[in-house]
C-alpha cells in the first residue's frame, strides 16, 4: 500500500521543507564543516531573520504564538520565496476559521451562477473554462472541450484537472510540457490546502491521488506552491497536431474562489489556425 502523506501542510513543515532548498552559498553564509541535512541549519535561519534560536525552533515545533508580519516577512526574504510562496506562509501561519474553509456543498454541489456559464460559452475563438480552486472545471465552451477535455462525457467527479493530468492515461500525450502541468497543478492545490484545510473535497482529492499516483505523492512531498496566474501552455490534438497557447486568469469576485481561465493564440500563427479549424468544426449546427 502506498505510504500515506500528510495533506495539510503546518507552519513547522512548511519551514523545514523551505529551508532545505537553501544552501548556504544562496544566502552568503560560510559552507563549512560536514552538514547532516540539506539546505540551512536552523540556527542559520535564526540569524538570517534576526531571531533567537529558541524562538525559531519553537516556530518549526508549532509552541509559538502567532509570529509577526515582520517575522513572516524576513522569513520570506530568508528563505527566498516568491510571492506565492510568502501568500502560502503567511495562510499557514495565520490559519483561518474552520467555519470559514468548507464552501457550501462540495463539488459536487457547488453553484456557479448561470450567468458566468453563459459567458464561458459565448467566447468563439479561444478555449475559455471556470475552475474553481481545487481544479474542478465547473464551466467550458465548445473550443475547450475539444482542444483539453471531453468535458461533457466525465461524470462531475472527473471534470477535474488534477484528475484529468494523473489519472488519464492520455495525459502526457494531451499535455506535451507535461511534468510542469503537472508539477503546478499539485503547486495548486497546495496552496488551495493552505487556505481550506478543512475542505472535504479538496482533503478527499489530495488522498486518493496520494494513494494511486506516485508521480502526484513525489511532487506533494516537494511542498511547492503555485498560484495560477499567466503563462505559455501547449497542447496536443489529435487532428491539429500540438498547439502552443498563453492563457490568463481573471478572478470571479466572491466567495467561491472561481477562476475564469482563457488560452489564447498568437496572431497569424499555426496556433490561431488550429483554433480557428477546431473551432469551426465544433460550432454548434445552425437550427
Amino acid at each position: 500500500m502506498a505510504e500515506t502523506i500528510r495533506i495539510v501542510d503546518t507552519l513547522g513543515d512548511y519551514l523545514r521543507a523551505r529551508r532545505a532548498l537553501v544552501s548556504p552559498a544562496d544566502v552568503g553564509l560560510p559552507t563549512t564543516g560536514r552538514r547532516r541535512v540539506p539546505g540551512l541549519r536552523r540556527e542559520e535561519v535564526a540569524e538570517l531573520v534576526g531571531l533567537s534560536t529558541d524562538y525559531y525552533v519553537r516556530l518549526e515545533q508549532g509552541r509559538a504564538d502567532r509570529p509577526s508580519d515582520e517575522v513572516l516577512d524576513a522569513l520570506g526574504r530568508a528563505l527566498g520565496l516568491g510571492s506565492a510562496e510568502r501568500a502560502h506562509l503567511y495562510d499557514l501561519a495565520r490559519p483561518r476559521r474552520r467555519a470559514a474553509t468548507s464552501p457550501p456543498g462540495g463539488a459536487r454541489g457547488e453553484v456557479l451562477r448561470p450567468a458566468l456559464r453563459q459567458i464561458v460559452e459565448a467566447v468563439p475563438t479561444a478555449p475559455a473554462l471556470i475552475m474553481n480552486n481545487r481544479s474542478d472545471v465547473l464551466a467550458w465552451n465548445r473550443l475547450a472541450a475539444a482542444l483539453i477535455a471531453d468535458f461533457p462525457r466525465f461524470p462531475v467527479r472527473e471534470r477535474n484537472m488534477a484528475r484529468r493530468i494523473f489519472l488519464d492515461p492520455e495525459a502526457r500525450r494531451i499535455h506535451p510540457d507535461w511534468d510542469e502541468a503537472a508539477r503546478t497543478t499539485v503547486g495548486v492545490l497546495r496552496m488551495a490546502a493552505g487556505r481550506r484545510p478543512h475542505d472535504p473535497e479538496l482533503v478527499r482529492l489530495v488522498g486518493e491521488l496520494s494513494l494511486v499516483s506516485e508521480a502526484f505523492r513525489r511532487l506533494w512531498a516537494g511542498h511547492h506552491v503555485h498560484e495560477k496566474t499567466h503563462g505559455p501552455k501547449r497542447f496536443r490534438h489529435p487532428v491539429v497536431g500540438e498547439v502552443a497557447l498563453s492563457y490568463e486568469t481573471f478572478q470571479v469576485p466572491g466567495a467561491a474562489h472561481h477562476l475564469l481561465v482563457v488560452y489564447t493564440a498568437a496572431p497569424g500563427s499555426s496556433a490561431e489556425e488550429a483554433l480557428t479549424f477546431l473551432a469551426g468544426f465544433t460550432a454548434a449546427p445552425t437550427p
